[in-house]
C-alpha cells in the first residue's frame, strides 16, 4: 500500500523540527557558524547528519515495531553520550579569553566534529521519537515495515530543510556581531548548558539501567 502523502509530509515536517528544536546541537552550530561562517557550519551539519539518519531511523523503527528494540539499549548509549557531552561543556566553561575559543565549540575539523556530535548527542533519540509519534500518531497503526525507506526518506529532507534555515540564520551579520562581542560569555553559558543536558541524560540513563525499563 502505497504512503499517503500527507504521511510523507508528517514525517518530513517531524525531521525538521527535529533539527530546529532548541538542544546542545544548535548551540554548537551557532558557536560555530558564528565564529567561523557557514562554511564551517555547513561542514558541521553535513557530518551530524550521519546522526539524524541514526536517531530518526531508530525512532521509526521503535514506532513501527513497537519497542522491537530493548530500551536499555538506548539507556547505555545515552550513559556514553552524556560523559562526551559533559566534556564538551566543561571544556567550554574552562575558557578565560574569547580569543582561546576551546575545541569544544570551535573545531578545527568541524566536519569531523558534527558526525561524532550526531552520532553521541544524547538528547536525539528521545526527541525525534517524541516528533514522530506526534506527527504520526493517526497513522502509526497502519505502518509497516514496508514503509520505512520513504518515511526514513521524507524525514531526512525535512532535517535537511532545517539545516538550511539554521545555517542561513547563523551566517546573518547580526547573529555574527553578536557573537564577537559577546563570544567568552556566549561560550560559557553554552558549556554550562551542556553539562546540565549531561547531568540530565546521566541521571535519566542510569536511573533506566537500574530500572531495567
Amino acid at each position: 500500500m502505497t504512503l499517503e502523502w500527507g504521511v510523507l509530509f508528517g514525517a518530513a515536517a517531524a525531521g525538521a523540527l527535529y533539527i530546529l528544536a532548541p538542544g546542545p546541537a544548535v548551540l554548537a552550530l551557532i558557536a560555530i557558524g558564528a565564529a567561523r561562517g557557514r562554511r564551517d557550519a555547513l561542514q558541521f551539519v553535513a557530518g551530524h547528519l550521519a546522526g539524524d539518519l541514526l536517531w530518526c531511523g531508530l525512532a521509526l523503527v521503535a514506532i513501527i515495531g513497537a519497542h522491537v528494540v530493548d530500551p536499555r539499549l538506548f539507556h547505555a548509549l545515552a550513559v556514553v553520550c552524556g560523559i562526551y557531552l559533559g566534556w564538551l561543556g566543561l571544556r567550554a566553561l574552562a575558557t578565560r579569553r574569547a580569543g582561546t575559543q576551546p575545541d569544544a565549540l570551535v573545531p578545527r575539523r568541524p566536519l569531523m566534529r558534527g558526525l561524532i556530535f550526531g552520532l553521541t548527542n544524547p538528547k536525539s533519540y528521545p526527541v525525534a521519537l517524541a516528533m514522530f509519534t506526534a506527527l504520526l500518531a493517526t497513522a502509526s497503526a497502519s505502518l509497516r515495515w514496508a514503509d520505512m525507506p520513504p518515511l526514513l526518506a521524507a524525514a531526512i529532507v525535512g532535517c535537511v530543510a532545517g539545516n538550511v534555515v539554521l545555517v542561513w540564520l547563523i551566517g546573518t551579520s547580526l547573529l555574527r556581531r553578536l557573537y564577537v562581542r559577546h563570544a567568552i560569555w556566549i561560550i560559557r553559558a553554552t558549556g554550562a548548558l551542556f553539562v546540565f543536558f549531561a547531568v540530565t541524560t546521566l541521571w535519566q540513563a542510569i536511573e533506566g539501567l537500574m530500572l531495567g525499563v
